[in-house]
């Protein structure tokens, strides 16, 4: 069965099968953008709203994308698609997160991320039976629309609110989840005064920038560390890619594997962060992924099974390392510039993630050079990540301040230490 494909409606073959590469180039540049733009837009105007945006924006553009009546039509509309997603990527976690204490924080993210597998999964299935590219988009686009209707039933951040001075939402909101969860609320705990004073001791009202992520020391060095360690989990997760790309296997063979594969390495940071702690565990993933690269110089290109062994290991660690990151870097930064500084964290990412194809090209200088670079910024991202302060156990900050000032860890009868 024979795929059908843009690059022959558009004659983008022979002379011109470059342009084919533009349009996932121009896919991730999308990314790119859509990560920083989203990230200060939900910090200033709301994580809900924000959402909302993005799911119909994702709706629309694929939709556009599949109507596609030439080829800079697509290439526009799959960029502006790829700022969608990778608004939705960094708006839905931490929202969970705001509304979450610290025991049920992992479950929320572990479950999260179990679902982006599921999907994965899914893509597989669904890319091997529908070969035409025009129903494929369209099929993949159908997840937006339950989105966009359950958007209805997801509530503001309070905490965020909180942050905005908007008391009376916020009040709302929080009585809505009490009565939700069967918790009885006293009216004093809850009240407009109540709230009032937690805003003027927040110091409400206050407005994203993304240099207020190196204004003040602690932060500076959480923004520096997260970006090395972000850049670090891509740059070797699509590395240890291009590696399996090697093997022969096709892209239906590759998305089946690497889903099954994510599961265990999900279930894995599930037990790691409850016990180890987030910066442990981020450093011992991203070492992980490094000492596979490692490894892999000292087999046999002729031994495939052990190459193969290799990389699935390999990516049960970028894996694990993968959704570590999303998790630690939501609970280091205050509710103020959260997605600010996921928006920053998740550009260097994807840096790393366009770098990486061209560090492949390096086998030209020396067979083993590519594999040399990707384990080697994972040991220096793994070594930053030890440099990041532990957030287990830890209440969420709200403001730059509650960051600057000694983190306090709360027991889990609830009492600070």
């Amino acid at each position: 069965m024979g795929v059908s494909s843009g690059a022959w409606r558009w004659d983008l073959v022979c002379e011109q099968r470059g342009l084919n590469k533009v349009i996932s180039t121009c896919f991730f540049i999308g990314v790119l953008l859509g990560a920083v733009v989203y990230g200060y837009l939900s910090d200033r105007f709301g994580r809900r709203r924000l959402l909302l945006v993005t799911y119909v924006s994702s709706l629309v553009l694929t939709l556009a994308s599949a109507a596609s009546v030439n080829y800079v039509m697509f290439v526009l509309t799959r960029t502006l698609t790829g700022a969608a997603l990778a608004g939705f990527t960094i708006i839905v976690l931490p929202l969970e997160l705001e509304w979450l204490d610290v025991e049920h924080r992992i479950v929320a993210g572990v479950i999260s991320s179990a679902f982006w597998t599921g999907g994965v999964l899914l893509l597989a299935l669904v890319g091997y039976l529908i070969r035409s590219w025009r129903w494929l988009l369209l099929a993949v686009t159908l997840p937006c629309v339950p989105g966009i209707i359950s958007i209805w039933w997801v509530p503001e951040s309070a905490r965020w609110l909180l942050t905005q001075g908007r008391v009376e939402e916020a009040q709302t909101y929080l009585f809505r989840c009490a009565a939700l969860n069967g918790k009885p609320v006293g009216e004093d705990s809850l009240s407009q005064e109540a709230l009032n004073k937690v805003v003027a001791l927040e110091g409400g009202q206050q407005r994203p920038s993304y240099l207020d992520l190196f204004r003040t020391p602690r932060l500076r060095r959480i923004s520096l560390c997260c970006m090395v360690v972000w850049f670090g989990v891509n740059f070797s997760y699509y590395g240890l890619i291009l590696d399996v790309s090697g093997l022969g296997l096709t892209v239906y063979q590759v998305q089946l594997m690497f889903g099954a594969v994510e599961l265990p390495a999900k279930i894995t940071v599930y037990f790691l962060v409850r016990h180890v702690g987030r910066r442990l565990t981020e450093a011992g993933m991203l070492l992980g992924a490094a000492l596979t690269f490692g490894i892999s110089l000292l087999v046999s290109s002729e031994t495939k099974s052990w190459i193969m062994a290799l990389l699935v290991l390999g990516k049960v660690f970028s894996e694990a390392a993968f959704t570590t990151a999303y998790l630690f870097t939501s609970e280091l930064y205050p509710t103020v510039l959260r997605q600010t500084g996921l928006g920053l964290t998740a550009l260097m990412g994807r840096l790393g993630a366009s770098l990486a194809p061209l560090a492949a090209l390096l086998d030209g200088v020396w067979l083993m050079l590519p594999k040399f670079a990707y384990g080697g910024i994972a040991l220096l991202a793994a070594c930053i990540a030890l440099l990041l302060p532990e957030t287990k156990a830890a209440q969420l900050p709200e403001t730059i301040q509650d960051v600057e000032k000694k983190r306090k860890k709360i027991r889990r009868s609830g009492t600070e230490d």
